[in-house]
């Protein structure tokens, strides 16, 4: 067994261990899919290079940003067929996905520094919010009680700011000088912002007070190269890390322990979701070859049972 060199945490050097589901024989049972290791959900090249989002409902759907070209929100099935669920205004392209407390969806455009909100019977879609201070909305967190924090990453200048939206869509800036802000999410008791820097290789935390703003920032996690995107939390509250550049999604504490690192079959995964018919199928869109890859994980994503719930 070897060392893993590519983190570092509070309790040294991790190694991780290949985690199998193991299951009683029967004589008519299937044997159930093993944990954490990956699969090709869709064909190579359905979406574009621009995949991104995803957000999982709770009929085993899952939505990820420019199916087949720019500018669409694509829906795939749990057998990996897919098609266009909705066409964004002309002009705009969608980043982050996320379910509201109705089953609404809200769409980041980070062409149009809005954010939109798609009804579900009718999929019409308005403009929930938009700031023109906005850099770009990229990817979304959804605080119980329906607030939106989204992260707002200027690669060029690489720097990024932190808003909140509120239930009346307004939109608050929140931090203005962090760093490349990317995936975000919100901890399932709701007192913890999580946001990824990019090209800082961290997963920052923030207390969130009782007015809805951030404070306390601190560093969970310094990996030591590569860069990260996309984050999700289980009902556990450990996060779902996506390395872009390293090829693996990693599993860890919110203390910042590493549980899992799973090898996804692309070196440019972008962003993950946990959902399926129970909860515990991860979805992650994987750049290099434009599709989806999946594997079974051990507890439900928080979002999926939120939406459940509802």
């Amino acid at each position: 067994m070897r060392c893993r060199q590519r983190f570092s945490s509070d309790l040294g050097c991790i190694f991780v261990f290949p985690v199998v589901m193991v299951a009683a024989v029967s004589g008519q049972a299937a044997a159930p899919s093993p944990l954490f290791i990956a699969t090709p959900l869709t064909e190579v090249g359905v979406f574009t290079s621009g995949i991104e989002g995803p957000a999982c409902d709770v009929d085993g759907s899952v939505y990820a940003v420019n199916y087949e070209r720019q500018g669409t929100v694509g829906r795939i099935r749990p057998d990996g067929s897919g098609e266009i669920y909705l066409e964004l205004p002309q002009g705009s392209v969608g980043n982050g996905i996320r379910f509201g407390p109705q089953r609404e969806m809200y769409v980041a455009d980070y062409v149009g520094h809005n954010v939109f909100k798609v009804q579900q019977k009718s999929r019409a879609i308005t403009i929930y919010s938009h700031n023109p201070n906005m850099n770009q909305p990229n990817d979304l967190a959804m605080a119980p009680g329906g607030v939106i924090y989204a992260s707002d990453p200027n690669w060029t200048e690489g720097s990024g700011q932190i808003w909140r939206i509120g239930l009346d869509g307004n939109a608050t800036r929140l931090v203005s000088d962090l760093g490349t802000t990317n995936g975000i999410e919100v901890s399932p008791d709701g007192r913890t912002l999580y946001v990824g820097g990019s090209n800082e290789r961290v997963v920052w935390a923030f207390d969130i007070d009782v007015d809805g703003t951030i404070s306390g920032q601190r560093i969970v996690i310094r990996f030591a190269d590569h860069g990260l995107d996309g984050l999700r939390s289980d009902v556990d509250g450990n996060l779902y890390v996506t390395r872009h550049g390293a090829g693996t999604v990693v599993k860890m504490s919110p203390s910042g322990r590493i549980l899992q690192e799973i090898d996804v079959l692309g070196a440019r995964p972008s962003n993950i979701c946990l959902g399926g018919l129970d909860g515990r199928t991860a979805y992650v869109t994987e750049v290099e070859h434009r599709r989806f890859v999946q594997f079974r994980v051990d507890r439900p994503g928080l979002a999926w049972q939120q939406l459940r719930s509802q």
